[in-house]
Formats: C-alpha cells, sequence, structure tokens
C-alpha cells in the first residue's frame, strides 16, 4: 500500500504533534491566558470607533462612486466588506461576553450588530457556543461548524449521498452560493433551534424587523436601486470572506479531530484551531480573528489582546501556523483519515486506497 505521506506536502510550520514533549500542556496555558481576559472600556470603544466610522464613510464613497463608474463602486464595496467582517468580529466578541464588562452591553452592542451583519445575535450566540464546546468532537458535529465527513463515512454512503457531499465541499458552494444562502436565507429563522423556545424566535424575528426598517430607511434616502447595487455585492463579498475565515480555522491538514475519551476539550481547542498567520492589515481588518487557536482557549479574552499574547508568549505563535499562501491548499481537503489523523482530498482518499 502506498504510503500516504509520499504524496502530500513535508510537515510545514504548523505540522506541532499533541503530544510535544518541549512543548507545555493545552490545559497548562489557561491560568496565563486568564490575565488577558479583562477587557478594556476605553480600548473598547475606540476599536468600535474604528470600525464603524470608516465603514459608513466608505459607504458614503460607494454612493457617490455611482455616479462615476459602477466598477468603482464594487471596488470600494470590498474594503467596505472587509470593514463588515470586523464589525462581526465585535459582534463575535459580545457574544462570548469578552467586548465588555457588562452583559447587557454586549448583548445590546451584539443584538444592534446583527442588524448590519445579517444574524440574530441569540441564536448564533447559541449555535457558536456549541461549536466551542464540540470542535473537533467526532461524535458531536453538526450545530456551527462545517460539515464534514470520515473516509470511513464517505465510503458508507449511497451514491447520492456522495455526490451531495462533493457538491457542498466544492469551493463554488461552500464561499459563493453557502455563505449567500446562510445570511440571506437561512439566518431569517432560527433553523437549528426551531423547538428550543420562544427566545430564539424572538431573536430572529427582531434582527428581521431591524433589518426591514434599516433597509427602508436607506432605499427612503439613496433609492431602491442605488442601495440595492451597493449592499448586495459589499454584503456578498463579507459573507464569502466571513465563511472562508471560519472554514480555513478548523479544516487544515494537520488539525485535531478525536472520539469518545480520545477527545479534549483544550486540546482540541489548541490543535484543531488554526493560527492564521495573516499580513498586518488583513489581520486587523478581520479583528484579530487568525489567533484562532487561543481563541479557543479562552474565548473570554477579547480580541484586540490577542496579538499582545503572542508577543508575550512566542511559543503559541508557532502552533498550528497556517499562512496565508499555505491555506489555499485546505481548499481541496475534504475529508477526515481517522487512521492518519489528518484531513485529505477526495483524490488521496481514491488514490492511496486510505485504510479507515
Amino acid at each position: 500500500m502506498c504510503n500516504l505521506m509520499n504524496h502530500m506536502p513535508q510537515q510545514t510550520e504548523f505540522n506541532v504533534p499533541v503530544a510535544s514533549a518541549h512543548q507545555k500542556p493545552a490545559r497548562e496555558w489557561m491560568p496565563i491566558l486568564a490575565r488577558y481576559r479583562e477587557p478594556s472600556l476605553p480600548r473598547s470603544l475606540t476599536e468600535f470607533s474604528l470600525t464603524a466610522v470608516p465603514l459608513a464613510l466608505l459607504w458614503l464613497a460607494a454612493w457617490w462612486s455611482l455616479s462615476v463608474s459602477y466598477w468603482l463602486t464594487l471596488a470600494i464595496c470590498l474594503p467596505t466588506a472587509g470593514f463588515l467582517v470586523r464589525l462581526f468580529t465585535i459582534q463575535h466578541d459580545c457574544g462570548h461576553g469578552s467586548y465588555f464588562r457588562n452583559k447587557t452591553l454586549n448583548d445590546w452592542v451584539g443584538r444592534s450588530i446583527g442588524v448590519f451583519t445579517l444574524t440574530p445575535y441569540y441564536v448564533w450566540r447559541r449555535a457558536h457556543s456549541r461549536h466551542h464546546g464540540s470542535s473537533g468532537n467526532l461524535d458531536d458535529r453538526g450545530i456551527g461548524a462545517v460539515h464534514t465527513l470520515t473516509v470511513k463515512e464517505y465510503r458508507a454512503k449511497p451514491l447520492f449521498g456522495r455526490l451531495t457531499y462533493r457538491l457542498f465541499r466544492h469551493p463554488v458552494i461552500l464561499f459563493g452560493l453557502g455563505p449567500a444562502y446562510v445570511f440571506f436565507l437561512q439566518n431569517r429563522l432560527p433553523i437549528e433551534f426551531m423547538r428550543g423556545g420562544w427566545s430564539y424566535w424572538i431573536s430572529a424575528m427582531g434582527t428581521n424587523f431591524g433589518i426591514l426598517l434599516f433597509v427602508s430607511a436607506m432605499i427612503y434616502l439613496m433609492g431602491a436601486a442605488p442601495f440595492f447595487m451597493i449592499w448586495l455585492p459589499m454584503m456578498l463579498m463579507a459573507a464569502s470572506i466571513g465563511v472562508w475565515l471560519f472554514y480555513v480555522q478548523h479544516q487544515f491538514a494537520d488539525t485535531h479531530w478525536a472520539r469518545g475519551d480520545d477527545w479534549q476539550l483544550h486540546d482540541a481547542a489548541l490543535y484543531g484551531s488554526s493560527h492564521y498567520d495573516l499580513p498586518r492589515p488583513l489581520r486587523w481588518i478581520t479583528g484579530n480573528i487568525g489567533i484562532h487557536h487561543v481563541h479557543h482557549l479562552n474565548s473570554r479574552i477579547p480580541s484586540y489582546r490577542l496579538p499582545q499574547i503572542l508577543k508575550d508568549h512566542p511559543a503559541l505563535g508557532n502552533i498550528r501556523r497556517l499562512t496565508l499562501w499555505r491555506s489555499l491548499a485546505s481548499i481541496n481537503l475534504h475529508l477526515w483519515c481517522e487512521t492518519r489523523q489528518r484531513l485529505v482530498s477526495f483524490s488521496d482518499a481514491k488514490r492511496l486506497a486510505l485504510p479507515v
């Protein structure tokens, strides 16, 4: 039998074994990271202003550019989408209770941002909490994660099931049509919590009502055509960027999955999440969410404190480090091989007759 390792890239800078003797066990990082949990109100307000004000100015620039060239408008929509992603990371922090000390303030800021990110705050917060509590657990997949099959599960499916899964994992679906469906349609109802109680329905319907008010007001001010010519491409860009970030933070070759007693929360957090080491401007515009392994270890740390942690503890910067260029290879990873303990492509699983 062919050896998979002969057909795949050699160990990269982010291929760090879980049991490496020279590394601190994942659990031992917890008291160290707890020192960074305290949010700063001035810093939080400053970060919010540095996000909301440029976002509004770029909206005005895009509106003005319609009288010049629609290509210019689309070009302006890209950085506008970037600031919208950054706004989402603030909503994300609010959902973890890490942006402000006050829970009520976190919740109301998060709810308000949800109108602009098309994301019902309470519904998303619950789903995301499930993601943090089950990430990397092969026995608890589903809510709040990218659907991933093992090699064995994929082979056991009938032809239609395999074709459906391959279609779902195609980049056009995963990063194009999929994000549009999630943010424009799926988020309008509490799909994953239909029988979970009225709180989820209130969150979804309240957000929908806020979106309706926002869209109506903007159409009144701008006109329907100018508004949708800016809003739709901007939202689609932001949705695709957001889904890509979420995908690459857990879907990379040496991510960490386990079953039963072999699954440990802290190991899954540190080794099942990437350090997406983006260039500084991209790291800033994405709200440092690429420092995802640290975030999963302690989700109560404000996002603006994450870079300081890497400065203070350089060893964390080398764990599961994934550069922008190397992250592109993750597009071709589709199945988890439990024998090899890594994600593999469809073609690798077929060509190398991988054991399950």
